[in-house]
């Protein structure tokens, strides 16, 4: 009957205490054994005394003593090549890189308030008189004894208040005055310090600097305080420009061609020319001479975005306008160099009374122009010659109609005082011509994307016989749809470039995602942002995709890929620059600053203090900046940020605490002498 009972499973109803008991039991029998078996005969390494001598295999390296400082400092500077295809040194593309969310104590600094959001009622900043007093001066790095990398960091002084307005490579008067000519306009041009000439201090904001105003309000009305210059009202006040209305400027949105104001001058423009089609075909567009910029102010209402550009002359302060009501725009200047922008950029190029004359040198300026519009693009002319009868100025119109015609643009039409062309999409024109008929094509290995530090040709930019450039789709499809000129860029991926192409657009869209959520940017007051090395715009397309009322700078370094001609056939805009040199804009244009691995690359090539000096120049009071970047570079960036006088605060990315890479996040004060 028991051994029924056995086999039938009866020994698994028995009463608990008897199982318990019976596991005591084999579990001290077991460690008995064992312990036994460790004190006197062959040892289980388990339960190995350490009163024994070890019988297990010892290290090559027991007893012996290394230098761990150098060590680490010798696998810290020894560079490995980077084999990956990613556009930047960030985590894989394909990964959901959640930032954590904020800490629980949150602080309130200039403009965010308890929630992490911004406040239309602020101040913006309050000035620690014991920070001023502490300040120094820059960044200083000692190489030590073994090559060991540290730095000390001084709190940066105030510059002098009449460098408020300080343009480094624009306000350079020994370089300037050093020139051998000016007649073609080279005073207008970049003439950068010399390395170590520079400014190192913190570019002070004007007396009585508020708040801006905020878009879509800035459109229309800043303060006065905030750009307190009047020549522009006493030049333009007849023509619509600009009003004083006690402690702002107002904009009525006209200009010198269209003093009925700019949304007429639009509709005017869309009925001659019905296949301009704003905001389908005609996406991106340049404004030669754009004053105020009220022409790309009311384009934006129709789905274009433009780049609003004049130089710094008499006509004070026009791009420091169109930055504060929050409008795209840069200084830049028609004369000997090429514009930093890439070949067939603009799908329309605009210039009303921008005061050029393009066909002097052979029509030097106007091929440049050429250079920079689609391939079918058209050029609008509102100037004088147009539609003056007089005779010099017909004279004008003459001299414009047959270099226009040498170029094989196609007069379009002409109605009131706008007249159109429009470029042609191919070669084969340029080719037909007659011989020896001026401009000449180009040369084969001109490089019409070339554009750091290269002279103007006088000679016509050759289309690609592929009809890369004017085969874009229509807006807003081109946004996310590869480009042909992505398989022409001097970028190391030969295969597989349009895979990476929407993974850096499904990349940052996550993380800007996520920036929404976890740091509520859709109540940020975010208007102006440039992002200090675009790739392939990926982080600007994301933006606009979630739905962010703000505009962005793609900036493309000279240290890296040309990829620039991508950008701009997906709808975007942005510019060529070295980060070893100032940029070109006024102090405290741009609300947001987004850098991805520049860091880590610059460091080879410039000392980082002046590219965070810079950052602090262009970045508004209020203003924030988002850095992802090596860990071997970070507390010298929070340093220098903190020296700068932003709060700055490190943060994990989703990798963890111990990925290679960190987020800055750094708010920007106000400070006054």
């Amino acid at each position: 009957m028991r051994s029924d009972s056995l086999v039938n499973g009866d020994s698994f109803r028995a009463p608990p205490l008897f199982k318990i008991a019976t596991l005591v039991f084999v579990s001290v029998t077991f460690f008995y054994f064992g312990k036994h078996w460790s004190d006197g005969y062959q040892q289980l390494i388990f339960f190995q005394s350490t009163s024994q001598a070890p019988t297990v295999s010892l290290s090559p390296n027991y007893d012996k003593h290394f230098n761990i400082s150098t060590l680490i400092q010798q696998n810290d500077t020894e560079t490995l090549p980077d084999k990956t295809l990613n556009l930047d040194p960030t985590p894989s593309p394909l990964l959901a890189p959640n930032p954590p969310p904020p800490s629980d104590s949150v602080q309130r600094f200039g403009i965010v308030d308890e929630n992490g959001t911004m406040s239309d009622q602020f101040e913006v900043g309050d000035l620690d008189p014991e920070y001023v007093e502490n300040r120094g001066n820059s960044t200083e790095v000692d190489n030590g004894k073994g090559g060991s990398r540290s730095f000390r960091i001084k709190k940066f002084a105030l510059c002098p208040q009449n460098m408020s307005e300080y343009i480094p490579c624009l306000d350079n008067v020994d370089a300037i005055s050093k020139l051998k000519s000016v007649e073609k306009g080279e005073k207008f041009e970049r003439h950068c310090p010399v390395t170590g000439g520079g400014f190192n201090c913190l570019i002070p904001p004007p007396k009585g600097y508020q708040t801006p105003i905020p878009w879509p309000r800035s459109r229309d009305q800043v303060w006065f305080s905030n750009v307190p210059h009047t020549r522009l009202v006493e030049d333009k006040g007849g023509q619509n420009w600009i009003t004083r209305d006690k402690d702002k400027f107002k904009f009525p949105g006209g200009g010198t061609q269209f003093i009925h104001g700019a949304d007429e001058y639009l509709d005017h423009i869309s009925k001659m020319i019905p296949d301009i089609a704003f905001g389908h075909h005609t996406r991106v567009v340049l404004d030669i001479g754009c004053g105020v910029a009220s022409f790309g102010a009311y384009l934006l209402s129709r789905n274009v975005i433009t780049m609003s550009i004049a130089p710094k002359d008499v006509h004070e302060n026009q791009i420091q306008f169109a930055l504060e009501r929050g409008v795209p725009a840069m200084v830049a200047a028609f004369a000997t160099h090429r514009l930093l922008y890439p070949s067939q950029a603009f799908d329309l190029i605009h210039c009303s009374r921008c005061r050029i004359n393009w066909t002097r040198d052979d029509g030097i300026l106007l091929l440049e122009l050429n250079r920079m519009l689609r391939a079918g693009g058209y050029f609008a002319w509102a100037a004088q010659p147009v539609y003056k009868h007089e005779e010099v100025l017909e004279e004008q119109w003459e001299e414009m109609l047959n270099l226009t015609t040498r170029l094989c643009w196609e007069f379009v039409k002409k109605d009131g005082y706008i007249a159109i062309w429009r470029k042609p999409l191919n070669n084969s024109c340029y080719l037909n011509r007659q011989a020896e008929t001026k401009p000449p094509l180009c040369d084969q290995d001109d490089d019409p994307d070339r554009v750091w530090n290269v002279d103007l040709k006088t000679c016509i930019s050759r289309l690609p016989e592929d009809g890369y450039g004017a085969n874009v789709t229509v807006w807003p499809e081109r946004l996310h749809t590869p480009p042909g000129r992505l398989q022409t860029i001097q970028y190391d991926a030969y295969i597989s470039r349009n895979e990476l192409f929407k993974a850096e657009s499904k990349y940052w869209n996550e993380i800007i995602d996520s920036y929404v959520r976890a740091f509520h940017w859709k109540t940020f007051r975010l208007r102006n942002v440039m992002d200090m090395r675009a790739g392939f715009g990926g982080f600007a397309a994301a933006l606009i995709d979630l739905k962010l009322d703000c505009w962005v700078l793609n900036v493309v370094p000279v240290s890296g890929p040309n990829t620039l001609p991508v950008i701009y056939d997906r709808g975007l805009i942005g510019v060529m620059h070295d980060w070893c040199e100032p940029f070109d804009t006024y102090p405290r244009t741009y609300d947001l600053l987004h850098s991805a691995g520049l860091f880590s690359v610059e460091r080879k090539r410039c000392n980082i203090s002046t590219i965070m000096l810079e950052m602090d120049r262009i970045l508004r009071p209020g203003g924030r900046v988002y850095i992802r970047d090596s860990v071997a570079v970070m507390d010298e960036l929070q340093g220098i940020g903190k020296a700068m006088g932003w709060h700055v605060n490190v943060r994990d990315t989703s990798e963890g605490p111990h990925a290679s890479y960190k987020i800055m996040m750094a708010d920007k004060l106000l400070t006054r002498a």
